[in-house]
């Protein structure tokens, strides 16, 4: 129950409330899910150890879970770890269930799109999403990449996880 309430607070962009709520919860030991949800209440806070600890302590739960992937991936994409970012995002990519996953696969176009490496990102993204919608979010990237504090940008919510 606590475990319930502690997503949904998190969901809720209430991370504060959220994190001694999920602490209980893992505590009284609770699943992986408990563990990625509070991961993602960290990274809410910009706690990005925190937030990455949490994740590993639900994939040694639930190794090789695409959504605890994607959200660690996120967490890199937040701290500007890109390289870190891209490499756990297609470590899902490469798992079963991960192939057919648009959210983790936008996320890797995002992560390769912040290095520069734009042809790379619109391949990737063109999975998904139609070539107009595609290039506005290149042109949208390039323009964060041209302006400072970008990582700031991000950390304060411009980009987004599953919880």
């Amino acid at each position: 129950m606590q475990s319930l309430y502690g997503k949904k607070l998190v969901s809720a962009g209430r991370s504060g409330e959220a994190i001694p709520v999920l602490e209980r919860a893992a505590a009284n030991g609770a699943d992986w899910r408990s563990y990625s949800a509070l991961g993602s209440a960290y990274d809410q806070q910009q706690r990005y150890a925190q937030a990455r600890t949490n994740y590993q302590k639900a994939l040694q739960l639930q190794p090789n879970e695409i959504s605890v992937l994607n959200n660690m991936g996120m967490s890199y994409i937040l701290e500007g770890n890109l390289k870190e970012a891209e490499a756990t995002l297609r470590k899902a990519m490469a798992l079963p269930a991960g192939r057919n996953a648009a959210q983790i696969r936008q996320n890797l176009a995002l992560s390769v799109g912040l290095q520069g490496r734009f042809d790379e990102a619109r391949k990737i993204a063109s999975e998904d999403l139609p070539p107009d919608q595609i290039e506005a979010n290149m042109a949208y990237l390039q323009r964060m990449l041209a302006r400072p504090n970008t990582w700031q940008q991000l950390s304060d919510g411009e980009a987004g996880q599953s919880g």
